[in-house]
């Protein structure tokens, strides 16, 4: 359970990096920037959790 958590929390913070890297400026709207950055958080937190998925349910095969 504990490999789980270290790796929602790598995968997170990988994704959040990965996210960080694209311009949002060509779609979201002028002076949203606060939404702009709930949505990275949100995408991360997505991604995290897929990703830690796969590579649980990967290991276990």
């Amino acid at each position: 359970m504990q490999i789980k958590l270290i790796l929602y929390i790598f995968f997170t913070f990988l994704s959040l990096f990965g996210f960080s890297g694209i311009n949002y400026d060509g779609f979201i709207k002028k002076g949203k920037a606060i939404e702009a950055k709930v949505l990275v958080m949100v995408l991360s937190f997505g991604f995290g959790y897929l990703l830690t998925n796969f590579v649980i349910d990967f290991i276990n095969l």
